[in-house]
C-alpha cells in the first residue's frame, strides 16, 4: 500500500469514527421530543401488532412513568438506561402478526430494527426511508412480506445490514440500492424476485444471500442474458419435468459439451461463493505456517478441503469472520478463519500474524498459519470437535444432555487460566474485547480453547464494539461492560465483566440477554436479573436447578459469588483475571484440573502499572 493510499485509509476510519460521533450528538440532541415520542411509538407498535405468545402484551407496561421504564421492554435498548429513547428494536422470533408497523416513524432516534422470523405480511411501505430515518440495521427476513422492494430503501444512506430473505418479495430488486455505500450485508434469498442484481461498489455480496429467486441474474450470480435466448438450465429442467427422453440427450450433450469446453467449469463452487471463485486460481500460493506437521500446506489443498468454502462447511459466524471446517486428504480436521475486510497493509497483517502465532498456550486455540491472497485473508486454527461453550450451555434440542457441574467448573477454570495468561504472561499483552461463551471452544476432552485472541488488532474501527453501539448492530450486548458504553475504551477490567458472564451462564445455564427463570414482569439482562436477586438475599435461587442436590452446592454458591465479583458496577471493585483465575482454581482443587508447570508465576502485582494505566484512562474518559 502506497503512502497516499495508508493515509487516506486512515482518513477514512477517522471520519467513520467522526461520523458515529456525529450520530450520537445529532439523535441526543433534543432529548425531551424523543422521550414522548418514543412512548407514544412502542404503544401504538404494540397495539398494531396481533401478540399471540403475549411476549409483548406482559412486558410491555405504560402505566410506569419513571425515567427508563420503556427501556427495560422485552427487545428494546435504549441510548441511555435512564432515558426513554429507543436505540434498538428486536422484536425476533416472537411470532408478531399483522403489517409492518408504521408507528416506528415515532422513534425518532432509532438505529437498528429487528422484526425477522415473525408472521408480519403486507407490503414494505414505499415510504421506508422516511420511516426509517437513521436505521443502520434492518432485518425483516423469515415473514410473509410481499410486493416489490421499495426504492426508497435506496434513501436509507446509513444502512450497513439490510435482511429481506425469506419473504415473498417479487418483481425487480432496485438497482439503485448499489449506492448504499456502507452496506456490509445484504440478503435476499428464498423470495419470488427476478431480473439484475445491484452493484454494490463497497461490500461483497455472495451467490447465496440471492439463492432460490429463480429469475435473478447478473455478477456474482451468471450473466443476464437477453430474453430471446434459451438457457442451458431451463432446457435441462424442462426435459426433467416433462420426461421427453430427446430433450434429457440434448441437455446431457449440453453438459458433456461445457466440461470439454472448461475443465473449471465441473470444478465450479454450486453456491456461487464469488469471493472464493476469485482466488481458486491461485494454487501455488503457499500457507504460511507454524507448525511443521502442516508446513507444505498450499491454498489449493484449503480449497479442496472446504469444498471451495462451500456454505455447508460453515460452522461459525463472528464479528471478525467467518468460520469453515476443513478436512484434509490425510484425515486431519482443521478450522478456516476467512477475516472480514481490513485495511491493513500486507506488511502489518504478516507482522501481526507473526506475533499471534508465537502465542502459545494450552487454554488458546492454536494458530496453525495463515494465508493471504488477493484481498482475502485466511487463518488456519487446530479444529476443536466439540464446538462453543454457547452451543453445549444452550441445547437448541431439548432432549440433549446438559453439560455436568464437573464439566462446568473445568471449563470456568481453563478459560480463566487463558484470559489471565492474555492478560498477565502474554507479550504483548492482549485484550480479548470480545469475550462470550461463543469464542470458547472445546476440545475432545472438554478441554476449553479460547479463539479470537488478538484479533481486535486487526479489525477496522467499524467492526469492534464500537459498530455495535454507534451502528445499532444487534451484537453481545449482554457481555459488554457498562463503562464501555459510556467511554468507548476497552480494559483488562471490561475483559473481566465479559469473563463474568460467561461465569453466570455456566452456573444459571441461562443466556446473557433473556432469563428463563425470571417472573415475567422482569425484562432486563442476566446480570440485572443476578443483581437484583442478590439484593433480595435470594442469590441461590438463579443457580441451574439441573446442579442443585448433587454434592456440588457449596461450590456451586462458591462459583457463583465470584461471578458476581467480576460483573460489579464499578471496574475498580472487579477482580484482575488472574485472581479470578486463583478463586476459580481453588474452588475446583479436589478434581486436579491445572498443570503445575503451566501455571502463572506472575502476580497481579506485576502488573499494577499496566492495568493502572489503563483504569486511569478510563476514569479520566467517565469524568470527562
Amino acid at each position: 500500500m502506497t503512502g497516499f493510499s495508508f493515509n487516506m485509509a486512515l482518513k477514512g476510519r477517522g471520519l467513520t469514527v467522526l461520523f458515529g460521533i456525529f450520530i450520537l450528538l445529532l439523535l441526543n440532541s433534543n432529548s425531551s421530543y424523543g422521550t414522548a415520542t418514543d412512548i407514544y411509538c412502542l404503544r401504538t407498535l404494540k397495539e398494531s401488532l396481533e401478540d399471540p405468545f403475549h411476549y409483548l402484551n406482559s412486558s410491555w407496561n405504560f402505566d410506569n412513568n419513571t425515567e427508563g421504564f420503556i427501556c427495560k421492554f422485552t427487545g428494546i435498548d435504549c441510548w441511555h438506561p435512564d432515558e426513554n429513547k429507543v436505540l434498538n428494536i428486536r422484536l425476533s422470533d416472537m411470532g408478531l402478526k399483522g403489517e409492518f408497523p408504521r408507528s416506528i416513524v415515532n422513534c425518532t432516534a432509532l438505529t437498528g430494527l429487528d422484526l425477522s422470523s415473525n408472521k408480519l405480511y403486507g407490503t414494505i411501505p414505499r415510504d421506508i426511508s422516511q420511516i426509517l430515518k437513521y436505521v443502520t440495521s434492518l432485518d425483516l427476513s423469515s415473514n410473509n412480506f410481499s410486493g416489490e422492494i421499495p426504492t426508497s430503501l435506496a434513501n436509507c444512506s446509513y444502512l450497513n445490514v439490510l435482511k429481506l430473505d425469506h419473504n415473498a418479495l417479487t418483481g425487480h430488486i432496485p438497482l439503485q440500492l448499489g449506492l448504499l455505500d456502507r452496506i456490509k450485508t445484504f440478503s435476499v434469498a428464498n423470495n419470488q424476485l427476478t431480473g439484475q442484481v445491484p452493484k454494490f461498489y463497497n461490500a461483497k455480496v455472495p451467490a447465496e444471500n440471492y439463492a432460490n429467486n429463480a429469475g435473478l441474474c447478473g455478477n456474482p450470480l451468471p450473466l443476464c442474458q437477453a430474453p430471446s435466448k434459451k438457457t442451458h438450465t431451463g432446457i435441462i429442467a424442462g426435459a426433467a419435468v416433462g420426461g421427453v427422453t430427446v430433450a434429457l440427450l440434448v441437455g446431457m450433450g449440453m453438459l458433456i459439451l461445457m466440461c470439454k469446453v472448461s475443465k473449471k467449469k465441473k470444478e465450479e463452487d454450486l453456491e456461487g461463493n464469488k469471493w472464493a471463485k476469485s482466488i481458486k486460481g491461485a494454487k501455488g500460493i503457499k500457507l504460511s505456517m507454524f507448525e511443521k506437521s502442516v508446513s507444505k500446506m498450499r491454498l489449493s489443498d484449503l480449497m479442496k478441503a472446504t469444498n471451495n468454502f462451500n456454505k455447508d462447511n460453515i460452522i461459525g459466524l463472528g464479528r471478525t469472520g467467518t468460520v469453515y471446517r476443513a478436512m484434509l486428504e490425510d484425515g486431519t480436521s482443521l478450522m478456516v478463519k476467512r477475516l472480514q475486510d481490513t485495511q491493513h497493509s500486507e506488511k502489518e497483517f504478516v507482522s501481526e500474524m507473526a506475533t499471534l502465532g508465537n502465542v502459545k498456550n494450552r487454554n488458546l486455540v492454536p494458530l496453525l498459519g495463515f494465508c493471504m491472497t488477493k484481498k482475502e485473508r485466511l487463518l488456519v486454527y487446530k479444529h476443536m470437535p466439540n464446538g462453543t461453550l454457547h452451543d453445549k450451555l444452550h441445547l437448541v434440542n431439548e432432549d440433549g444432555k446438559s453439560m455436568e457441574w464437573p464439566i462446568r467448573l473445568k471449563v470456568g477454570i481453563g478459560a480463566a487460566k487463558g484470559f489471565a495468561w492474555l492478560h498477565h504472561n502474554c507479550n504483548p499483552r492482549i485484550i480479548h474485547r470480545n469475550i462470550s461463551s461463543k469464542c470458547i471452544l472445546l476440545d475432545t476432552d472438554f478441554e476449553p480453547k479460547i479463539s479470537d485472541f488478538g484479533l481486535a488488532r486487526l479489525m477496522n474501527p467499524v467492526d469492534t464494539h464500537l459498530s455495535t453501539f454507534v451502528n445499532g448492530e444487534f451484537g453481545d450486548l449482554g457481555y459488554v461492560a457498562p463503562e464501555y458504553m459510556r467511554t468507548l475504551v476497552a480494559t483488562p477490567k471490561g475483559d473481566v465483566f465479559s469473563f463474568g458472564v460467561v461465569l453466570l451462564e455456566l452456573v444459571t445455564g441461562e443466556r446473557p440477554t433473556h432469563v428463563t427463570k425470571a417472573p415475567e414482569s422482569f425484562k432486563g439482562n442476566l446480570v440485572e436479573w443476578i443483581t437484583q436477586l442478590s439484593s433480595n438475599s435470594k442469590l441461590q435461587d438463579a443457580i441451574d436447578r439441573s446442579l442443585v442436590g448433587k454434592g456440588f452446592d457449596g461450590e456451586l454458591f462458591q462459583f457463583l459469588k465470584v461471578a458476581c465479583n467480576c460483573v460489579l458496577p464499578a471496574p475498580k471493585e472487579r477482580p484482575t483475571m488472574f485472581e479470578v483465575y486463583q478463586l476459580l482454581r481453588a474452588i475446583g482443587e479436589r478434581y486436579h484440573f491445572t498443570i503445575d508447570d503451566e501455571i502463572m508465576v506472575q502476580s497481579d502485582t506485576a502488573d499494577a502499572d499496566f492495568i493502572e494505566e489503563l483504569i486511569v484512562a478510563q476514569d479520566v474518559k467517565e469524568n470527562h
